[in-house]
């Protein structure tokens, strides 16, 4: 594609453009193929999802604000104002084919104290497990971790409206449990520290009315990647291009997600 004609075509600078486009390109042909790309190890994926977490929040509260919801929305907003920034209601899913809840559920929060508290917990245990597997895992494992807990809140209460990102956060600490058990005694005390995570924010859960069939969910399926993930040295050998190219199709899926979460915002505001 001649990218310079089509950036010009918009007005911008399309020979700078069409450089940013050349180098992207040859990023992603590399990661396709196992090569890492210039500058990925500064790039942290437990950060990316804070802001995008952060970002949305923040959003919702602008519009729950405008709506004149004051500080309600801040401390516990209306559920109907929590399904309309993503949250997960299976009827959604299933009657008008908005699949993109699957996902964007897990980016939504039912207040601040919510929201603090998950990522307080992302931020302590993220870093640990992505620093491990490297980044193609730790994307791999987050989203599947987010679906496996919307899937089993499908079987649960399907009628039930649920926003969060604990359902992945368990995801990570059931791996991490898991994982760290397979290591032997080098890797107790880090499985007993997610351990402790796993008891602390059941009960925040419990205190809170929090949606226990995702954590659950989460749970299972990190601890089942847990019990089958390379360790040590294999894991950034193995199948590098398998995994990464699962990754890339993570973040896309995601995006599309997002996307769809923005557009679906902007139609009905």
């Amino acid at each position: 594609m001649d990218w310079k004609r089509f950036f010009d075509g918009l007005g911008m600078n399309g020979t700078r453009w069409q450089w940013r486009m050349m180098r992207w390109e040859r990023s992603l042909k590399g990661l396709l193929k196992g090569q890492p790309t210039p500058g990925s190890a500064e790039i942290s994926l437990t950060k990316i999802i804070i802001f995008i977490n952060l970002a949305l929040f923040s959003l919702m509260v602008i519009h729950g604000t405008s709506l004149g919801l004051g500080g309600r929305v801040l401390l516990s907003p209306p559920t109907k104002l929590l399904i309309f920034w993503g949250g997960q209601l299976w009827p959604l899913v299933l009657e008008y084919g908005e699949w993109w809840r699957c996902l964007t559920y897990a980016f939504t929060h039912g207040g601040i104290i919510h929201i603090g508290f998950n990522m307080m917990v992302l931020y302590q245990v993220g870093p640990l497990i992505e620093s491990e597997i490297g980044k193609a895992r730790f994307i791999l494992l987050y989203t599947l971790t987010a679906l496996t807990a919307t899937a089993l809140g499908y079987l649960w209460h399907p009628m039930t409206p649920v926003v969060g990102a604990s359902g992945a956060l368990f995801g990570l600490i059931g791996f991490a449990i898991s994982y760290y058990h397979r290591m032997g005694s080098p890797g107790h005390h880090i499985r007993n520290f997610m351990a402790k995570w796993a008891i602390y924010a059941f009960v925040f859960g419990l205190m809170v009315g929090a949606d226990n069939a995702g954590h659950l969910g989460g749970g299972l399926g990190g601890a089942a990647l847990g019990l089958v993930m390379p360790m040590g040295i294999r894991v950034r050998g193995l199948a590098p291009r398998a995994f990464n190219l699962l990754a890339v199709l993570c973040v896309a899926v995601t995006l599309y997600s997002l996307t769809m979460l923005a557009l679906n915002v902007i139609n009905n505001l």
